[in-house]
C-alpha cells in the first residue's frame, strides 16, 4: 500500500471516530430543547467536518444529567 493510501484511510478512520464521538455526546446531553438536540445530532453526522463543528460550537451546549438521574 502506498503511503497516501494509509493517510487517506486513517484520516478516514478518525474521523469516522470522532463523528461516533459527538453523536454519543448529542444523545448523552441534555438540549434546551428537542429541536436544538436534533440539530446538533444533524450537524453531528456530517461527514468529516460535523464533530469538528459540534465539538467548537455544541459541546458546551448540552448539559450532562448529573450522578443518580437517567
Amino acid at each position: 500500500m502506498s503511503s497516501v493510501a494509509i493517510t487517506v484511510i486513517a484520516a478516514g478512520v478518525v474521523s469516522y471516530i470522532l463523528t461516533c464521538w459527538a453523536m454519543l455526546d448529542v444523545a448523552k446531553k441534555s438540549f434546551a430543547s428537542l429541536e436544538e438536540k436534533i440539530a446538533w445530532g444533524v450537524v453531528a453526522f456530517i461527514p468529516f467536518v460535523g464533530w469538528i463543528v459540534y465539538a467548537l460550537a455544541g459541546r458546551n451546549r448540552g448539559n450532562r444529567p448529573g450522578p443518580g438521574i437517567s
